[in-house]
């Protein structure tokens, strides 16, 4: 076959520029090219890396951030709670004195009515007492015919009443 029997001439010559290329290729690619683009991909993970770091940063100051606000919220919280209680102890306190002043100014006229009622239940069976010995005296003259003494027939009529 003639293809082969030529390869042993073209043989030497292939292999060098085989060798020539790949001279070319490895100092055109290997260090002229690879090395930029080793550089781009060092700053690139050091952008990306730094960019990483200050969001880590950042994310850790919202966390003292957000810790900082609960802590406060906390505390106003406490704060308004304790101004509700105070003002509901406040409030209770009031009404208990108002409550207090209403309760004495209903002692005070019950006291008074309890003593107008008394006064009126002494005026009332004195008033009894007055027309059941007139009655008596009046029954007694009609029917006996005796005419009894006022002194007498009030004390009658107030041991009747007394011991029933």
């Amino acid at each position: 076959m003639p293809q082969i029997e030529q390869l042993a001439g073209t043989y030497s010559s292939q292999i060098f520029w085989l060798l020539v290329i790949f001279a070319l290729a490895f100092f055109i690619i290997g260090r002229g090219m690879v090395p930029r683009v080793m550089d781009t991909m060092t700053t690139r993970d050091a952008r990306i890396a730094d960019d990483l770091a200050a969001a880590q940063g950042a994310r850790d100051e919202a966390d003292a951030r957000e810790e900082a606000w609960r802590t406060r919220e906390t505390a106003n919280r406490e704060a308004a709670q304790a101004l509700v209680n105070e003002a509901r102890d406040g409030a209770k306190r009031a009404a208990e004195q108002r409550l207090a002043g209403v309760r004495a100014t209903l002692d005070a006229r019950l006291n008074e009515a309890e003593q107008r009622i008394e006064t009126a239940r002494s005026a009332a069976a004195a008033e009894i007492e007055q027309v059941a010995s007139e009655a008596t005296r009046d029954i007694v003259a009609r029917v006996a015919g005796i005419d009894v003494d006022g002194g007498a027939a009030h004390d009658a009529v107030r041991k009747v009443l007394v011991h029933g």
